[in-house]
């Protein structure tokens, strides 16, 4: 036997007892159903193409596949990113802050995008978390269909919730899709929201310095 047949039974044999694998999806990726794929389909000539041109043949399935991605946040509680903390800070009790967290988000209302930025802060009682974990919390809701009032909430009680702190604030800024890209087609227009809780809805002083911090 040539070593060239030799590779190609390898190759063979390793997929022969692999009941997951699809040699018309070698990748992997996830199934669409075809009731989602013919949604698509039905949108698109509604909106005035024709699905079964070359260019969209394979649009449903892209769209579907996407729109897992997009709303991710729905298989997770964002509260686990929060169970992992630490009480050996060297005494440090001031304000933890994570400013500038990109993310992207679609709006409830029209399912358009929601590109924007996060600042959150948390002023520690007695134990804090890695910082990556509050871009992690904010990521798990914002994967979802949402509006930018109810993520800002969302956010900041889910730290509140699960951290004791003795403060959190969270403040978005956003651009949404919805209102540049349709309706009064706006672009450049930002929203920001706000949500303080515990010292910083409490306590003037304390709200004014995170707001510094946070360049607002």
């Amino acid at each position: 036997m040539s070593e060239k047949d030799d590779k190609s039974m390898n190759y063979i044999s390793a997929h022969d007892h692999d009941d997951e694998f699809d040699p018309e999806n070698p990748l992997g990726k996830p199934e669409v159903p075809e009731n989602v794929q013919d949604a698509i389909r039905t949108l698109l000539a509604w909106a005035g193409d024709d699905p079964s041109r070359e260019g969209l043949l394979d649009t449903p399935k892209r769209v579907g596949r996407a729109w897992l991605e997009y709303c991710e946040g729905y298989k997770e509680d964002p509260a686990i990113h929060l169970t992992r903390q630490f009480s050996e800070v060297g005494g440090y009790d001031e304000i933890v802050l994570l400013k500038d967290i990109p993310f992207h988000s679609h709006c409830e209302h029209h399912m358009a995008p929601i590109i924007g930025k996060a600042a959150i802060a948390y002023l520690p009682r007695n134990k804090v978390v890695g910082i990556s974990k509050l871009a992690r919390v904010l990521h798990g809701y914002a994967q979802r269909l949402q509006i930018q009032e109810r993520l800002t909430a969302e956010v900041a009680q889910c730290i509140w919730d699960n951290l004791d702190p003795t403060g959190v604030a969270v403040v978005i800024e956003a651009q949404h899709g919805c209102m540049t890209g349709r309706g009064v087609k706006t672009a450049g227009v930002g929203m920001i929201t706000s949500r303080m809780l515990g010292c910083f809805l409490d306590d003037e002083r304390s709200r004014k310095e995170v707001l510094s911090l946070m360049g607002y």
